[in-house]
């Protein structure tokens, strides 16, 4: 018996024990239709929701966030959960999912545990910086941060004493969480293809004529444009190299494009070999200043172990492979069966 009750009119009594069950009722109530929200599966707009959470974000703002995504939270009771279950301090940064069938709790758990959502991006081998950077714009679950950023800003940002983004990052696929930055993105490609530059570098033929590791970065993203079938890449570098020893010029089409820049149409003519630029290898003697494309793997390897042969010449034989000369004489006749009179290489 609870102290002093005995005390009390029957009535009040009765009044009291009823009023005491009916708080205890509405307790339960309570805690069972804040348990009910919690656990039951979220209404969605569609099968799966993605959503984003920046770094710094408060409760209250991941509220928001998951409201805006169709999501529908009551903020309040969102963030008294989060802050009640301990995991508000717990919540990371990142993209998220939400599924048919999960519920807040679910969804909680998931940004505490920094379950996030991954995207991918491929880089194509070959490609140019250009075409790398177009391709991060237009990513949809990439954020743009680089928008208003020129290169030598990015290149000083990155910590990279070369001054031309061209070759400096490495061709291939990038899993990443959604919402992640543009810069991330290309901070991890450029810091892959120096370690892969590095690598090839260091387990380099001696007598590469190639003085430097960007010189060999040169080289590689020259073969990257010359050729697409593998077990001609170390030939075609073989073929620049024995170029070089003799201070033959490279003549090669893929840097005289590279310097044409926009104005390149599509066709490559005798002309545009005689307009010279810091890249035309027709009126300029030695490698080009820059790489002109991002060169991988197999066009590294390549690079840093040219085959050891006598060719000075090679002419696409139009399916993929390369047809290689020793002399102008037989690299003419060559040029005449597989594209009638074409520019020389």
């Amino acid at each position: 018996m609870i102290p002093g009750l005995s005390t009390l009119h029957p009535v009040m009594l009765r009044f009291l024990l009823r009023l005491l069950l009916l708080l205890a009722f509405a307790a339960v109530l309570t805690a069972a239709g804040l348990t009910y929200w919690v656990v039951r599966p979220l209404p969605l707009p569609a099968e799966r929701v993605d959503f984003s959470i920046a770094p710094g974000s408060g409760m209250r703002t991941v509220a928001r966030t998951l409201n805006e995504a169709g999501i529908d939270v009551q903020p309040d009771l969102f963030v008294a959960l989060s802050r009640g279950s301990g995991l508000d301090t717990q919540v990371k940064a990142g993209g998220y999912e939400v599924r048919q069938g999960d519920s807040l709790w679910d969804v909680l758990q998931r940004m505490a545990a920094g379950d996030v959502t991954h995207a991918r991006i491929t880089f194509i081998e070959g490609w140019t910086y250009r075409q790398v950077r177009d391709a991060l714009a237009r990513h949809p679950d990439v954020a743009q941060t680089l928008t208003d950023v020129d290169d030598a800003a990015l290149l000083e940002r990155l910590g990279e004493t070369e001054t031309h983004p061209e070759g400096l990052f490495y061709p291939d696929t990038y899993s990443f969480a959604k919402g992640s930055s543009d810069f991330d993105i290309l901070r991890r490609a450029w810091q892959a293809q120096r370690e892969q530059l590095a690598s090839a570098w260091a387990e380099r033929d001696p007598e590469v004529p190639w003085k430097t590791p960007y010189e060999m970065l040169i080289m590689a993203s020259i073969v990257e444009k010359e050729t697409g079938h593998s077990p001609d890449r170390a030939k075609v570098a073989g073929v620049f190299a024995n170029r070089l020893r003799i201070n033959m010029p490279l003549q090669t089409d893929p840097t005289v494009i590279y310097g044409m820049g926009e104005s390149y149409t599509g066709t490559l003519t005798r002309k545009h070999l005689q307009i010279d630029s810091r890249w035309n290898t027709y009126t300029r003697p030695g490698l080009p200043p820059t790489p002109i494309a991002n060169p991988g793997r197999a066009s590294l390897q390549a690079a840093a172990h040219p085959e050891v042969h006598k060719y000075f010449y090679f002419v696409s034989r139009g399916d993929g492979t390369s047809a290689f000369s020793p002399d102008l004489a037989t690299h003419n006749r060559y040029v005449y069966r597989y594209i009638r009179g074409g520019g020389q290489r």
